[in-house]
């Protein structure tokens, strides 16, 4: 079965493929990642090795989300909703290799006063010392990264950011009407629970204005 073909036929049906198309595996992208390309009337869809062995059905929905986003479509079908499925149980099947001492006394604490000791413990690792990412939950790999910026910080503020990215790991993410949304009014009300929020965030404003005295290049952060 020619995926890229069929995944554009079951979105729709009444048009003509009258594409090129092109699909390999490769080591290079990260875990469960894919990337698309159309250039000159040529698809062409790369994806990470893990997903040679996937079931085709998850992969035509992986495949129909990213051709609605070259297309600019919006557009749902039962494919999608299996690949989206699929994507919120990666945690699950994910061999832990990353860990940070630091990182994971954070989740032990955060996990048993937030989440009642529910969560299963993700990777964990320091990122770059950036300004515009404080901290990241990558469901493709299950990990929370924590930007070297905080490798000092009190053990509060790494709390904080913790308990952000793991809101994301107990929440997943919504699908509809071919958007994603990551920060839901549900995801928010659970934010603003956090004691001493504000506080806390005014401590992260102060932190990194000082630590932006030697990078003045760079003017804004934001969690993802």
């Amino acid at each position: 079965m020619d995926l890229i073909p069929e995944s554009f036929q079951r979105l729709f049906p009444d048009k003509p493929f009258f594409y090129q198309s092109e699909m390999q595996y490769n080591r290079r992208l990260s875990d469960f990642n894919a990337n698309i390309r159309l250039h000159n009337n040529t698809i062409a869809v790369n994806l990470n090795l893990q997903w040679k062995d996937i079931d085709n059905e998850i992969k035509i929905g992986l495949i129909q989300t990213l051709l609605l986003k070259i297309l600019h479509q919006k557009k749902n079908s039962s494919n999608i909703d299996l690949y989206h499925n699929f994507i919120r149980n990666i945690p699950l099947l994910t061999p832990k290799t990353k860990s940070d001492p630091l990182l994971e006394n954070s989740f032990q604490r955060v996990n048993q006063v937030f989440f009642n000791g529910n969560l299963e413990l993700p990777n964990v690792a320091w990122g770059q010392p950036t300004f515009r990412k404080l901290a990241c939950y990558n469901y493709h790999n299950d990990t929370v990264t924590v930007s070297s910026l905080f490798q000092e910080a009190p053990p509060e503020i790494v709390d904080y950011l913790m308990y952000h990215e793991l809101l994301h790991k107990q929440q997943s993410f919504k699908y509809k009407n071919g958007r994603s949304s990551f920060h839901s009014p549900e995801f928010r009300r659970a934010e603003n629970l956090y004691p001493h929020k504000e506080k806390i965030d005014r401590e992260i404003n102060s932190l990194v204005r000082h630590k932006r005295v030697k990078n003045p290049f760079r003017s804004f952060f934001r969690f993802f």
